[in-house]
Formats: structure tokens, C-alpha cells, sequence
């Protein structure tokens, strides 16, 4: 299933003809299961879940007279989610509403969520697959810290990440689908990732990055001048640098933080994945874990120093000069990726911050640019916009 689509939203009446072993769908309040898979399997025999086929299975699975379910009876029902069922709260709701085209089909329109809420219909509105969210206000709702690491059987946000990525035993599937349904740690906050004295080190400001970066680039910009023939000379090969920074955004985000599909099943390398890039998109509104620590900066940085006096081979100058504006652009892109999550912009950041929280929220293997769209457009990983609600 395509991250960028939503679950689809059924009737009542097209959810109750889902009721034989060929096809058997059970709902718990809006959201519609396909347990056609479960039926053969299931303990008490294939009929006990065709008696519940197209109807709530709510109150069976918690009647204690019946059978009491285990956690796991639940954890089947969330890996089978395919989509959500109309109630009639949420059609009543469309019904008097002045603009039900905001409402249905789902998903509403911001004003129809709303409406929904106001309500008591807001169950009703559907999530995208990938991420098990709707918008990016969800992105910084408290996580049930509790009921999570019950629920989804990952990790437990109270305890040292690190280790547990480690030690879980995941599957490179169970822990991509984890990672990138984005969980909020104590309004932002930065959870445990090594329980140790290693913690500082994971952690860094915004404002790190131009007091530890502007320098290195000054002074790299003012010797590369002794070799150019002139400011402009220098000023072309710098403002090179500047741009060719954007391409190397786009390839490390794409090519490298978002390696998934490439990923070794292994620990190994789900640990350096997790690292890298997986903590961000499992906590995106940590705040201090947001920009990059200036030595894994250092380390990426380096063969891009190479790479620069490799090409550029005829004149030293002329690639320092390059590099100090390649540079350039990463502190811009760090700032730029912290204002997007944190702070409020002008209008063409609101934009951009827009299309980037859809890379959290919405689809994570699309929108790989962050300071521009400009290579997403040429490479034609553009994220599609949310869908139009028409009647």
C-alpha cells in the first residue's frame, strides 16, 4: 500500500456483506479489520468469527463470559486495519453540516475534523497507513508512553532507545512500519538513547551549528580568495557550492537516511539506521535531536572535502572555495530543518514547512527536500497533495 494514499472509508451496509471465509471484515467502532486470513486460524474455531463477520466485535472481545481476548487477539486486529466505516455520528454530522463536502468522503478537510470533533465523531476520521496519523498537529499529540510499548511491542520510551533496538530481535519490516509512525516524548523532550554519559553527545541546540560552522566557512572563504583571479572568480565557484549543496541533501536524505528498502536485516543495520535517521522520524519534535551533532557532521563532511580537491584538482582554491559554500548550504539546510519543526515562518517557509511535516506524517519515501522541492520536482518524488474531499 502507497504511503501517500489514506485507508479507504466503507459503508455500513458494504462492511456487513464481508461476512464469509472468503472475505470476513469485523469493525471496533470506525475502524474496519479484514480478518479473512484469521478465520482458519483462529483458536475456537473459523465459525465463532464468521458469527461477528461485517459487524463491532468491541463488547465480544472483552466479554469475560464469552472469552476474555489475549493482547495478541488486539495485535492481530492492528496489523489487519484496512480502513474505516461511516458511523452515523459522522453522517449525521455531514448531514447539518453547511459544507458536507468537507466532511465525507473522508478524510475531512481540516473544518470538517473539526466539525467531527465538535461531534463526539472524531473516531471517524482516518489515518494515513505508513504513519497512523491524520495531520501534522498529531505529530506533536502526547504519546501514551504505557499503553504504546503494550500495544506495538517496539520500544519502550522510558528506558535507554539504544539498546533496545539492539537487543529487540525486529525484523527490518516490523521495524521500518515502527520507526516511521512517529511517536511525542513529554511535549518535545528528548527520550533516553544511551542511559549513560554518552546522552550529552546525542544531543544538540540549533545554535551549535552556525557558532561551531560559520567560522570554518569565513575563514575557508578568505584564504580561498589568494587563488582566484578575482571576487567574482571566487564568488561563482562559492555560490557552485551553494547549489551542488542542494543536490547532496537531496542524495544523503534519499540515498542514505531513507536507505529502508536497502537496509540489511540485521541489527547492525537497523542500529545505524536508528541512529542516523530513524530516531528523527520515530521522534520528529525532539528538539535536540533535531539539528546534527557536529561529529557526525565532521565525518560526513570529510569525504566531500576529498570529493571537492578530486574535481576540482587544478586549483586548491577554487575547491575550497566550493566546498566553503557547500557548506554554507548544510548550515542553512540544519537551520532551516529546525525553524520548519519549531517555529513559525513567513509564507514561503510555511509552505515548505507544510510539505516537509507531510514527509513525517504523511509519506516518508517521497519529499526528500528540505531547504527546496527543487530536485524532488526533476527527480519526481514530489509528495502528492493531501486528497481533494469532493462528494
Amino acid at each position: 500500500m502507497s504511503p501517500s494514499r489514506t485507508l479507504p472509508t466503507f459503508l455500513q451496509a458494504e462492511v456487513a456483506s464481508h461476512n464469509t471465509s472468503k472475505s470476513c471484515y469485523v469493525t471496533m467502532g470506525t475502524r474496519v479489520f479484514d480478518v479473512t486470513d484469521f478465520v482458519d486460524s483462529h483458536p475456537g474455531g473459523g465459525e465463532l468469527v464468521l458469527e461477528y463477520g461485517g459487524k463491532d466485535v468491541t463488547h465480544i472481545l472483552k466479554d469475560e463470559t464469552s472469552h476474555t481476548h489475549s493482547e495478541a487477539a488486539y495485535e492481530v486486529l492492528e496489523e489487519s486495519l484496512v480502513g474505516f466505516v461511516t458511523t452515523p455520528k459522522v453522517i449525521d454530522t455531514a448531514v447539518t453540516s453547511s459544507h458536507p463536502d468537507q466532511i465525507i468522503p473522508l478524510p475531512p478537510t481540516l473544518d470538517g475534523a473539526n466539525e467531527l470533533k465538535q461531534n463526539g465523531a472524531a473516531n471517524g476520521v482516518p489515518v494515513f497507513a505508513s504513519t497512523g496519523m491524520s495531520s501534522e498537529e498529531d505529530l506533536s499529540k502526547e504519546t501514551d508512553l504505557v499503553n504504546d510499548y503494550k500495544t506495538h511491542k517496539f520500544l519502550d520510551l522510558n528506558k535507554p532507545l539504544l539498546m533496545q533496538v539492539w537487543f529487540g530481535g525486529f525484523s527490518k519490516d516490523f521495524y521500518l512500519e515502527q520507526v516511521h509512525r512517529p511517536r511525542h516524548y513529554k511535549g518535545g523532550d528528548s527520550a533516553p538513547l544511551f542511559g549513560n554519559f554518552l546522552e550529552p553527545l546525542s544531543k544538540t541546540a540549533w545554535y551549535v551549528i552556525p557558532i561551531v560552522w560559520l567560522p570554518p566557512v569565513a575563514y575557508g572563504t578568505y584564504i580561498a580568495r589568494e587563488g582566484c583571479s578575482s571576487i567574482f572568480e571566487e564568488a561563482s565557484y562559492w555560490l557552485l557550492g551553494l547549489f551542488l549543496w542542494t543536490l547532496v541533501e537531496y542524495i544523503l536524505h534519499r540515498f542514505l537516511f531513507h536507505l529502508d528498502k536497502f537496509l540489511p536485516d540485521n541489527r547492525v543495520a537497523l542500529t545505524l539506521h536508528f541512529l542516523l535517521h530513524g530516531i528523527h522520524h520515530y521522534l520528529p519534535m525532539d528538539k535536540l535531536r533535531l539539528v546534527m551533532p557536529p561529529t557526525l557532521f565532521l565525518a560526513l563532511a570529510t569525504p566531500f572535502w576529498k570529493l571537492a580537491h578530486t574535481v576540482f584538482y587544478w586549483n586548491w582554491h577554487i575547491a575550497t572555495a566550493v566546498f566553503c559554500g557547500g557548506i554554507f548550504g548544510y548550515i542553512c539546510y540544519d537551520l532551516t530543518h529546525y525553524f520548519l519543526h519549531h517555529k513559525t515562518l513567513p509564507a514561503y517557509w510555511r509552505e515548505l514547512k507544510k510539505y516537509h511535516l507531510q514527509h513525517h506524517f504523511m509519506d516518508y519515501e517521497n519529499g526528500f527536500g528540505v531547504t527546496s522541492r527543487f530536485w524532488d520536482q526533476i527527480f519526481g518524488t514530489q509528495l502528492a497533495p493531501p486528497p481533494i474531499k469532493t462528494l
